[in-house]
């Protein structure tokens, strides 16, 4: 049976949205481990597909290690296929940790702020434009408007240039309605405002600078393929992405999907099948620091499954860590993950608590910084609050602190009740 292999590692929240999205369309998959994958999992049997999930791209080169990168380009380089969304797409390029499938380098990161778009957008289609034989039309479905939306969250850009066995399937064009940049939603700004802000402060924030350049990429690498995304189509509740990513995988597996959208995912509803204490008494912790959050306007809620946050508020961070304990505890215990929550049950326990503790103050901490900025700027000293944030999750695209050891522990019992399915 062909199967959808899904690279496990370093993916956390994206790796529960690829999972989910597959699960869903019913089709067979199988979560892998980069170790697995170093030790010839691809070549003694290789899947249909390998989905790499978003995330950062030099933690899962890491993870992969120069024996799992030789793999998985052997993998596509004697027929495999490779699906890469965000950091799986980084990963596809060339580059210091990259597996140089496709040609092209991530763009520099010059400006920030050019990374910190988030939302629909539409795309315009151009059938695998560039690609000598075409060969990606087949990727696109029948039913696919011409400017279909898409998800993006927060990514980084391709550095394009003319080579012969890469083409772009879809470009940037303009936001939908929930386009964000940074914390400020643009719909919700008043015509004229990105222009004043030029001309009053000469700040450069309006959205074009995207429109235009690639979003989705294939190409081919010796007798394999592959798609770069750094639109996330396997986001829920996204019906023309959802298609799209459906319709790919379908062709792939020579499976027909049983459903072509992602349901809906909410993660504060989400019944608890699994009342374990430890489990129970996290949930009660997250939701106390999220309350708290809300309440003092640093975090709030961009739709069922994602946190709003202010702009350097490790909200990102408390999602991932919301996200993976609620979905651990709505689903039934395997014997597995039961004795691997055990063995670190006295580490969890308390760890979590002392995460609520430093999370709290420092959550108040940002609050009192955020109201005495204006009369008191250095009241509250923002070096001190950089120190005590990354204590607690780590340096900016890094785990770190108290977050990485409840982080490391929730992957490892979600890893055992969901790997394999369909």
């Amino acid at each position: 049976m062909a199967e959808c292999y899904i690279l496990w590692d370093e993916s956390y929240l994206w790796g529960l949205l690829a999972w989910r999205a597959v699960d869903s369309f019913g089709i067979p998959y199988r979560l892998v481990k980069a170790q697995d994958i170093a030790q010839g999992l691809l070549s003694s049997n290789p899947p249909a597909v390998l989905l790499v999930p978003g995330g950062v791209a030099r933690r899962k080169a890491e993870r992969l290690g120069k024996a799992g990168m030789a793999e998985v380009r052997q993998y596509i380089e004697t027929g495999g296929t490779y699906i890469g969304f965000c950091g799986g797409s980084g990963l596809g390029l060339t580059g210091r940790y990259g597996l140089g499938i496709c040609p092209w380098t991530r763009a520099a990161m010059r400006d920030r702020m050019l990374h910190l778009i988030s939302g629909h957008i539409h795309v315009s289609l151009s059938n695998g434009a560039g690609l000598c034989d075409g060969a990606f039309a087949d990727f696109l479905p029948d039913d696919l408007p011409d400017d279909p939306l898409v998800p993006v969250w927060w990514p980084a850009r391709f550095a394009s240039e003319p080579a012969p066995d890469v083409g772009v399937l879809a470009h940037y064009e303009k936001p939908g309605d929930d386009f964000w940049i940074a914390d400020l939603p643009v719909a919700s700004l008043p015509a004229g405002t990105f222009r004043d802000w030029e001309q009053v402060y000469g700040l450069k924030l309006r959205p074009d600078f995207i429109r235009g350049q690639p979003c989705i990429v294939a190409g081919n690498f010796g007798k394999g393929r592959y798609v770069l995304s750094y639109a996330h189509l396997e986001t829920p509740a996204s019906p023309q992405a959802n298609a799209w990513l459906a319709h790919i995988l379908g062709s792939l597996t020579d499976q027909t999907p049983v459903v072509r959208e992602v349901p809906a995912w909410s993660l504060c509803t989400m019944e608890a099948q699994w009342r374990h204490p430890l489990l129970e008494q996290a949930g009660a912790v997250m939701k106390e620091i999220l309350g708290l959050g809300r309440d003092h306007f640093l975090l709030f809620d961009r739709n069922d499954w994602l946190l709003g946050w202010r702009a350097g508020i490790p909200g990102s961070h408390l999602n991932h860590l919301c996200a993976m304990l609620q979905q651990c505890r709505a689903l039934d215990p395997t014997d597995e993950a039961m004795a691997a929550l055990e063995k670190e049950a006295a580490r969890f326990e308390r760890t979590i608590t002392e995460f609520r503790e430093e999370t709290s103050s420092y959550l108040l901490a940002e609050r009192l910084a955020m109201t005495l900025s204006r009369t008191y700027p250095d009241a509250v000293s923002q070096r001190a609050l950089q120190e005590r944030r990354e204590a607690i999750f780590g340096q900016a695209m890094e785990q770190g602190g108290l977050y990485a050891e409840l982080l490391e522990i929730l992957d490892q019992v979600l890893w055992r009740q969901i790997r394999t399915g369909s």
